[in-house]
């Protein structure tokens, strides 16, 4: 492994998650809250001077390396500004496929900042984040670092600085299409528009998906029912994945401690700032 440098891929939760419209194009208008989270993924990355883009193992299970949203970052940002390095990839995944805990798209923008640095090419964040929008409506908000208030499609950000909190997540281990679910007749795509007030306030918790998924899947309807035992559960992005925000680390660990044996479930806390920029803010560590 000599020559690797290591650097993270936090997750997020959706605090929230409204569909206020359609655009033209047939995306969809959203108004969301990203969490960045202190937990999350590992990107291992090596420059190679081949120009050659290898991954190393595999990341999310059934993902060919082609399709792989690491590789394909890796080579977008090449061809965008014609660089002849290359890099090998390997990824430690922690963050579970589907449960719209984002890990995919922030293995991508690590991936684009991480290689920016390597590769030595200054690019600014804005061009970086324009780049993620190519990979993924929830790249760019990784690619940021910073916990935001998203609409449009979830590329227009405000970055927010909220309190400390502290979340029991849950995977229920189901994993339902994006498209299948923006397709659902009885998903609610015409919600009135939120503003950040209102979310500070506290008045906006809901996800438009929740109904959905807890109405289909009696599996996300169990984990519900067993956070519920513990405080409020929510339902996070379009994935499957739940959560309980705790105000304080005690609360959330107790939490944890009365939940069922068996259910996947685990302790992560929310930041205002990525783990990602205090990485690039620091010299690159490389293994001996």
């Amino acid at each position: 492994m000599s020559g690797w440098t290591e650097w993270p891929a936090p997750a997020k939760l959706n605090l929230f998650l409204r569909i206020t419209g359609r655009r033209p194009d047939g995306y969809h208008e959203l108004q969301t809250v990203f969490r960045i989270l202190d937990w999350g993924d590992t990107i291992r990355l090596r420059v190679r001077e081949d120009g050659q883009v290898v991954r190393h193992g595999t990341s999310a299970p059934g993902v060919a390396e082609a399709d792989d949203l690491t590789v394909r970052a890796a080579k977008l940002l090449q061809s965008h500004v014609n660089c002849e390095l290359g890099a090998d990839i390997s990824v430690e995944k922690r963050v579970p496929a589907g449960g719209g805990f984002g890990g995919g798209s922030s293995d991508a923008a690590t991936v684009l900042r991480a290689l920016d640095r390597l590769w030595r090419l200054g690019l600014p964040e804005d061009e970086l984040a324009a780049l993620g929008l190519r990979l993924g409506a929830d790249v760019p908000v990784f690619v940021r670092g910073r916990t935001a208030w998203a609409e449009g499609v979830g590329e227009k950000l405000v970055a927010l600085d909220l309190p400390p909190a502290w979340y029991v997540l849950a995977d229920p281990g189901v994993h339902v299409p994006t498209a299948t679910l923006f397709a659902a007749p009885d998903l609610t795509r015409t919600a009135a528009p939120a503003k950040i007030a209102d979310f500070t306030a506290g008045s906006v918790l809901d996800n438009a998906f929740e109904p959905v998924l807890r109405s289909r899947e009696p599996a996300v309807q169990a984990v519900f029912d067993a956070l519920a035992q513990v405080g409020e559960p929510r339902l996070t992005g379009t994935g499957s994945g739940c959560f309980v925000e705790f105000p304080d680390r005690g609360s959330a660990e107790s939490a944890l401690a009365r939940l069922p044996r068996g259910l996947r479930a685990w302790l992560a806390t929310g930041v205002v700032r990525s783990p990602l920029l205090d990485a690039l803010a620091r010299p690159a560590e490389v293994e001996p």
